[in-house]
C-alpha cells in the first residue's frame, strides 16, 4: 500500500546548505518548530547512529515543506504501486538539505508518490546527517546567515568564490547500501525486480547518488538520475549505470560548466541531460511557471524508452 504522510504544498523554494531570499516569491521562509510526524511505514536500516551527535531528531516547516534534522536513525519507506500498475522498476529517493537536514517533503515523498502512479516502486531513503545545534533558534540563526556573494575583481586580481562544506558520506553511503540490500532482500515481497533498481536525488541526495553510482562495492545500479547536484567532472567506473540529469541555469550549483555529463559521455554510458531555462534550487516536482517543471515527464519517457519500465527486459 502506497504510503502518504500528508498532504504538502509544494516547495517553492530551494533548501540546501545556505537559505536565500528569492525575488519575486511571494513566499514565507520563516522556520516554524513542527512535531515529529509519524511514519508507521517507515523501516529502520540497522546502520548505526552519528558520532558526536548532541540533539534527537526534530522536524520543522520552512516554505510551506516538512523537513527533518538530527536524523541518527536511517529508515526506508516504501511507496509502492497498484499491483495492476506496476512495473516492476524500484528507485530508491534521496531527498536533499546540505546534509543537515532533509526536504522529507518535496524531496522525498511527492516525489514516491509520482512515482507509485507511474508503476513503480519507489523507497525514500531517510539518511543519517551531520549535527546541527539542538536549539531551534540557534538551528534558525544558522540558516538565516546567507553565503557571501562573491566580490568583483579588484586591479585584476582572482576572486574565489566561496566553497560549500565537503562532507565525509561514510555514514550516508552505508545508509544507502543497507536500503539497496534490502529491497532486493525483499524484492518478492515488495514485487520488485532486483536486477531493476535506479537511484535519484536532489541536491545532497543528488550528490549521494552520484557517491553510491561511483564509489560502492555492493550497490548495481541500473540507473541513476543526479536532479539539481553538482556537475564537477568525475572518473566514470566501467559499470557505471546509464544516467539521467537535470538542473536550471539559475541554479547557484550551475556554473557553467558540464564536466560530468562529459565524463559520462567521454566513458561511452548513456546519459540525458536538462539544463531547464529556470527553476532555481530545490524546485522537487516543480514550481509554478517554470521551464524545469516538465523535468519529472521527460524522465518517465528516459525510461520507458530505454526499457527500465519492462520488468526483467533485457538489453
Amino acid at each position: 500500500m502506497t504510503y502518504s504522510p500528508m498532504k504538502l504544498l509544494r516547495s517553492t523554494m530551494w533548501t540546501f546548505v545556505f537559505v536565500f531570499a528569492a525575488s519575486g516569491w511571494a513566499q514565507d521562509g520563516t522556520i516554524y518548530p513542527l512535531e515529529n510526524p509519524k511514519e508507521p511505514n517507515a523501516i529502520p536500516l540497522g546502520t548505526g547512529g552519528v558520532e558526536d551527535q548532541p540533539a534527537q531528531e526534530t522536524w520543522f516547516r520552512q516554505w510551506g515543506d516538512p523537513m527533518a534534522r538530527n536524523i541518527t536513525t536511517a529508515t526506508l519507506t516504501p511507496f509502492l504501486p497498484d499491483p495492476d500498475k506496476a512495473t516492476g522498476t524500484t528507485v530508491i529517493v534521496a531527498p536533499g538539505g546540505g546534509f543537515r537536514w532533509l526536504s522529507l517533503g518535496n524531496e522525498g515523498w511527492e516525489v514516491a508518490e509520482a512515482l507509485a502512479e507511474k508503476g513503480i516502486a519507489a523507497f525514500v531513503l531517510k539518511y543519517r546527517l551531520h549535527p546541527t545545534p539542538e536549539s531551534l533558534d540557534e538551528f534558525k540563526d544558522y540558516m538565516s546567515r546567507p553565503m557571501t556573494p562573491p566580490a568583483e575583481s579588484q586591479d585584476g586580481e582572482e576572486v574565489t568564490r566561496p566553497q560549500r562544506p565537503r562532507w565525509n558520506l561514510e555514514n550516508q553511503l552505508e545508509d544507502a547500501e543497507a536500503a539497496y540490500a534490502m529491497i532486493v532482500e525483499r524484492a518478492e515481497e515488495w514485487g520488485v525486480d532486483p536486477s531493476n533498481i535506479g537511484m535519484i536525488g536532489f541536491s545532497a541526495g543528488a550528490g549521494l547518488t552520484m557517491h553510491s553510482a561511483l564509489n560502492s562495492k555492493t550497490m548495481d545500479l541500473a540507473f541513476i538520475g543526479p536532479i539539481y547536484g553538482g556537475l564537477n567532472e568525475v572518473e566514470v567506473p566501467e559499470n557505471a549505470p546509464p544516467m539521467f540529469n537535470v538542473i536550471a541555469a539559475d541554479d547557484f550549483l550551475f556554473q557553467g560548466g558540464f564536466g560530468l555529463i562529459e565524463s559520462w559521455h567521454k566513458a561511452r554510458i548513456p546519459v540525458e541531460f536538462h539544463l531547464y531555462q529556470n527553476g532555481g534550487h530545490g524546485f522537487g516536482l516543480g514550481n509554478p511557471d517554470r521551464t524545469s517543471n516538465r523535468w519529472f515527464d521527460a524522465f518517465i519517457y528516459w525510461l520507458e524508452v530505454n526499457k527500465f519500465l519492462k520488468a526483467g527486459a533485457e538489453d
